[in-house]
């Protein structure tokens, strides 16, 4: 039976190597993975409610279970994070909240005040009204280790993950972390139903607690791995998390071109030439303090390289 890491007194609002491990685990082992709603756990009680000023303290929000040592771990490893299954719960929430989104009218506060969708998640289904019904497209969005030094809030991302809010982070995917601290301290948390592009309204996505089934693994770091790298069945995929959004953009594409040279043996000019023609690229959120950006290539493409 897998090691189940429970939420209840686990929950951090930051990414940090100085907290006491709540778990251990092994490379190669499978666990499972309790992640509370983004709110106050338990607040979210039934359809139609609406959340008040005394539910949600900024920034204590996105809270993640952890740190989960990983035995072994050492600075200079990278860990892969293999997302086996995800079971959301059946209910979850969107919300507008003055000061955060992509509007933010940061002065006044203002803009349509506290406005929340509480909705029922069920058969694989999101159900907005009585009318639209929206597939389930369950991602994980907090995902980290310790950073280099001190700790980074929930809501922010950086090259040690954090909230990267990347609908690609999710079932059959694996995540790649530098590892900066002995054990890992990997931390899971802010899970989503569904996640439009750009996260657009702050509390953009569908924010549900979920269960994770997911299994470590660790290798030796790639010279230059600086960001989370994720890999699909069909695609490999490089996060850039910066301000502003060309910036972000930018990271984002040279790591696919540092990937793309040192693993698959493509010239970085070359490479730069051929995402010209074969990258697919977007912002995943831009309401955070940094935002996320994601090159995407197809491992097809890249195979065929050299005939």
């Amino acid at each position: 039976m897998s090691q189940r890491v429970a939420k209840e007194g686990n929950i951090k609002y930051a990414l940090s190597g100085l907290d006491r491990f709540i778990a251990s685990v092994s490379p190669g082992e499978t666990f499972v993975v309790e992640c509370a709603i983004n709110a106050n756990d338990g607040t979210i009680r039934h359809l139609g409610q609406q959340l008040t000023e005394a539910d949600i303290t900024m920034p204590f929000v996105n809270g993640a279970t952890g740190p989960i040592e990983v035995r072994g771990a050492k600075a200079g490893d990278m860990l892969k994070v293999e997302i086996v299954n995800m079971e959301v719960g059946g209910l979850g929430f969107t919300a507008l909240w003055p000061g955060t989104g992509m509007f933010p009218d940061w002065v006044r506060r203002r803009e349509f005040g506290i406005q929340t969708r509480v909705v029922e998640v069920k058969n694989g289904l999101v159900h907005w009204n009585e009318h639209l019904r929206l597939p389930v497209k369950p991602m994980i969005g907090v995902i980290g280790v310790a950073p280099l030094h001190g700790a980074v809030l929930t809501v922010d991302n950086g090259t040690h993950g954090g909230n990267l809010d990347v609908q690609e982070i999710t079932t059959g995917n694996t995540v790649m972390l530098r590892v900066h601290a002995d054990g890992a301290h990997l931390f899971l948390g802010d899970c989503h139903a569904i996640q439009g592009d750009g996260e657009c309204n702050g509390m953009g996505a569908i924010e549900i607690a979920a269960t994770l089934t997911v299994k470590v693994s660790l290798e030796k770091a790639p010279a230059r791995l600086n960001h989370p790298r994720i890999e699909t069945p069909t695609h490999i995929c490089t996060l850039g998390c910066a301000r502003p959004l060309e910036d972000a953009m930018r990271l984002a594409f040279e790591e696919m071109v540092y990937w793309l040279e040192d693993e698959w043996k493509i010239p970085a000019a070359e490479s730069y030439m051929l995402l010209g023609q074969i990258a697919e690229a977007r912002c995943t959120q831009v309401v955070n303090p940094k935002y996320t950006y994601i090159c995407k290539v197809n491992k097809d493409i890249v195979r065929k390289y050299f005939g």
